[in-house]
């Protein structure tokens, strides 16, 4: 018997050397198609048994060698073994020609550098022989595509520029220019107080864009701590910082790539983070907190402000380069008590949502409910009155809103509601009759009643503090935690 152990290597090189020629040689000999690319992603060979899947791809030989690879082979990872070097040693291909277990193997010159790679089809429909492997596969891709489904769900624009409610010369002009500036890529800026709609209306403007395929993210820069908004904005490098997630972290305008950024009260942002904002709206580059590496993205700036930017400019507190640049496309949303016709679609229109989003049957308002709601200054205006409407509608079951549902008493009859004097915020809680229709209602269900309109109006009084009200009513704070437990609709009024 011949010694074999004799022949073999000894070096630990050689024999891996002598090991990765014979995975080699078992691959090519097996293998069901063979291809080789050059370093620039170009097929030069394919083997005969790689030929026969060529119909299925769309292709002839002729119009197959010497292209691409990424242009004519879907979803290969040819180019990814190329440009990293590392081999795939088993994966699943699906393409037009059907499901393939494959494996991918970098070609080097003698001096270790990268020239090409050659790909060999072990197998082919191993759906019917690797039934619990493709099963996973098929599971993970179906959990994938789902992921990726909901994921663009979540970015997409809840709104278009027809979501602005309106027909008054005022909206119409908000409109007109929303739809001017979402042909461009330049930076809006969108100017109004408090509840006027500048978010409804970045959604609108993303919507109308040529970027509408891709994420719109919003940031609420009032609403993040000041020591978190530079990872908020710019990502955080692998191991940046003790507690640092080890892979990183991606900032707003990473995850807005190819998308919009809106950036809600911009007036907000410190002075020492405006200076690295204007370097990423300018040369649409970051750098990532803890990296010295520069990252390149692409991404249209939308911002809005409740707050005078140019008086903040005067006043130091706002740079005067980053309003510039900001100031491109200025957009001035203006205050409901300046788009009065606009009131009563906006009252129908809030007034269904309000119904979708609570499941209570939908509220119409009276005509002299209309004209004292008119009459209103709104200093919160559209967000204002969208609570009005929705405070009124959670504190009565009328199915048409009058003048005594808002505050305001109204005469009386016998079934008409009694009015509670009217609280700050412009709303009282009705309080039903003892009798409807003859029939005597029960005490408790009236002292209930009566118990729910004063907690209602000390909460409203104190603007919310619990345990200031609790004090007022001559109550402990677990005994009113109770009743707001038991009437939750109570919560609105703190």
């Amino acid at each position: 018997m011949p010694d074999t152990h004799a022949r073999l290597p000894r070096d630990a090189a050689q024999v891996l050397k002598l090991a990765a020629q014979g995975m080699f040689d078992i691959f090519a000999s097996t293998a069901m198609g063979t291809m080789v690319v050059d370093r620039r992603h170009r097929i030069v060979w394919i083997d005969d048994g790689y030929r026969r899947f060529l119909p299925a791809l769309g292709h002839a030989e002729a119009d197959f060698v010497g292209r691409r690879v990424e242009d004519v082979v879907p979803n290969t990872l040819m180019g990814e073994v190329i440009d990293s070097g590392q081999p795939i040693l088993v994966d699943l291909l699906t393409n037009p020609a059907g499901t393939f277990l494959v494996s991918r193997l970098p070609l080097r010159d003698e001096g270790g550098a990268v020239i090409g790679a050659v790909g060999f089809v072990l197998l082919d429909h191993p759906e019917t022989t690797m039934q619990p492997l493709i099963r996973k596969f098929s599971q993970l891709q179906a959990e994938l595509d789902l992921a990726r489904r909901q994921i663009a769900e979540a970015r997409r624009p809840k709104y278009t520029i027809a979501s602005f409610i309106g027909s008054s010369p005022a909206a119409l002009e908000v409109k007109r220019q929303a739809r001017r500036v979402a042909q461009t890529d330049s930076t809006a800026l969108l100017l109004g107080e408090t509840g006027t709609g500048k978010e409804l209306l970045a959604h609108g403007i993303h919507a109308a864009s040529r970027r509408a395929a891709k994420p719109f993210v919003g940031v609420n820069i009032a609403a993040v701590p000041e020591t978190l908004l530079e990872a908020e904005f710019f990502g955080v490098a692998p191991g940046a910082y003790t507690g640092a997630d080890r892979k990183g972290r991606e900032g707003k305008f990473k995850v807005a790539n190819g998308g919009t950024l809106f950036l809600d009260e911009i007036g907000d942002m410190p002075l020492v983070l405006q200076s690295k904002l204007l370097r990423a709206l300018q040369e649409q580059e970051i750098e990532p907190l803890g990296s010295d590496r520069v990252e390149r993205v692409d991404v249209r700036i939308v911002a809005a402000t409740s707050r005078d930017l140019a008086a903040m400019v005067a006043a130091g507190t706002f740079r005067a380069d980053l309003y510039y640049r900001l100031n491109v496309l200025p957009i001035r949303l203006p205050p409901l008590r300046e788009r009065l016709p606009d009131l009563e679609a906006l009252v129908e229109a809030l007034s269904e949502d309000i119904a979708r989003r609570s499941g209570m049957p939908a509220r119409s308002v009276s005509p002299e409910a209309l004209a004292l709601l008119a009459r209103r200054a709104w200093a919160g205006n559209i967000r204002e009155l969208r609570n009005t409407l929705e405070q009124a509608a959670l504190m009565t079951d009328d199915l048409v809103l009058e003048v005594g549902h808002f505050g305001v008493s109204a005469p009386r009859d016998a079934t008409g509601p009694v009015m509670l004097p009217e609280m700050a915020g412009g709303s009282a809680f009705p309080l039903a009759p003892p009798s409807i229709d003859g029939r005597v209602r029960p005490l408790g269900e009236q002292v209930a009643e009566i118990e729910r309109a004063a907690i209602y109006a000390a909460l409203h009084a104190s603007g919310g503090n619990r345990v200031m009200a609790a004090k007022q009513l001559g109550m402990s704070r677990a005994a009113l935690y109770d009743r707001l437990a038991r009437w939750p609709e109570l919560t609105a009024a703190s």
